[in-house]
């Protein structure tokens, strides 16, 4: 076990996104009451001065680094240069300023598509870098194995105790509903949802509907970070993922379902599937003693009422 406290500082950077509001609201109901956040415009994280500033200022013991600008294919293929620029600098300043002030804690949040495209399934941490990337997210994904390897690096140089989490397809209350730069999860739950206001006799979806997703609540993967934050974990890196998937085809009638959308469904099969399966093999984390405690059908369930809630 760690020697942290409910006393110790903690800073979640990205504290207001998906990820980093769900780890707060974790974090707060244990009664960890020493949590730091800085808004984009209280702190811009793509400035290594000012990011270092903070660091001397606040002087954290542990910092969880949530914080990244995200998207879905459309918006990666369209601002290739920002999504691997500007994913590095945040990471490498944050990362950097840890290590120079010695916090003593620092997680890394990547994501499964540092992975190659055609990975064996299901993919295991040590695939990293044995295949070529999918091309639609490559820009993301090579910043995200910066992250990896500077983690590895500062662990082997340094011996501190930094750690990569790289969670699966995140979903939950807060995530991005915007249909150009959403991930797939939210994009259907809009799609459908609109759809059913309209009363539109159809909805086209993109591709085949055959790839294989895994999906992750985004509540169990703040109990992940929690759970990394008590222990003292040996490997430098874990895979965070539900270890069930199923096809888009059957994710859209769940959420057809879900919604009570009543009519039907197109593919257009000219649109790009990307990455035809994609299950991450947990089980580094699994034999630690964390798992995934959240349904899909219940997940979805209730981020469409957080979604209506907050039109």
């Amino acid at each position: 076990m760690s020697n942290f406290s409910k006393k110790s500082k903690i800073y979640i950077a990205g504290h207001t996104g998906m990820v980093g509001s769900a780890v707060w609201r974790n974090l707060e109901l244990r009664g960890y009451n020493n949590l730091i956040g800085r808004t984009s415009k209280e702190l811009n994280l793509i400035d290594q001065k000012s990011t270092l500033a903070f660091f001397k200022s606040e002087k954290p013991d542990i910092v969880i680094d949530a914080a990244a600008r995200v998207g879905g294919i459309w918006a990666n293929n369209q601002f290739p240069y920002e999504f691997l620029i500007e994913n590095m600098q945040i990471q490498n300043n944050l990362i950097q300023a840890a290590l120079e002030v010695e916090v003593k804690k620092f997680i890394f949040l990547g994501s499964s598509c540092i992975y190659p495209k055609m990975a064996k399934q299901p993919i295991k941490e040590k695939y990293l870098l044995s295949g070529s990337l999918e091309e639609t997210n490559q820009w993301y994904a090579v910043a995200k194995i910066s992250g990896v390897k500077l983690i590895d690096a500062i662990r082997k140089q340094y011996g501190k105790d930094f750690l990569s989490l790289m969670p699966t397809n995140l979903y939950g209350p807060g995530d991005n509903f915007d249909l150009k730069t959403s991930h797939v999860l939210p994009a259907l739950i809009k799609k459908f949802h609109v759809a059913k206001i309209n009363n539109d006799p159809s909805l086209t979806l993109w591709g085949t509907g055959k790839p294989l997703r895994e999906f992750l609540h985004v509540d169990d993967l703040a109990e992940a970070i929690f759970f990394s934050i008590e222990k003292s974990l040996k490997a430098s890196m874990y895979n965070v993922g539900s270890g069930r998937e199923i096809n888009i085809k059957n994710l859209a009638a769940l959420i057809k379902k879900i919604i009570d959308y009543k009519g039907e469904i197109i593919w257009d099969t000219s649109m790009p599937d990307g990455t035809p399966r994609k299950l991450l093999d947990s089980s580094l984390l699994n034999k630690e003693g964390w798992t995934s405690k959240i349904k899909l059908e219940e997940g979805i369930k209730l981020v469409y009422e957080d979604f209506k809630k907050n039109l």
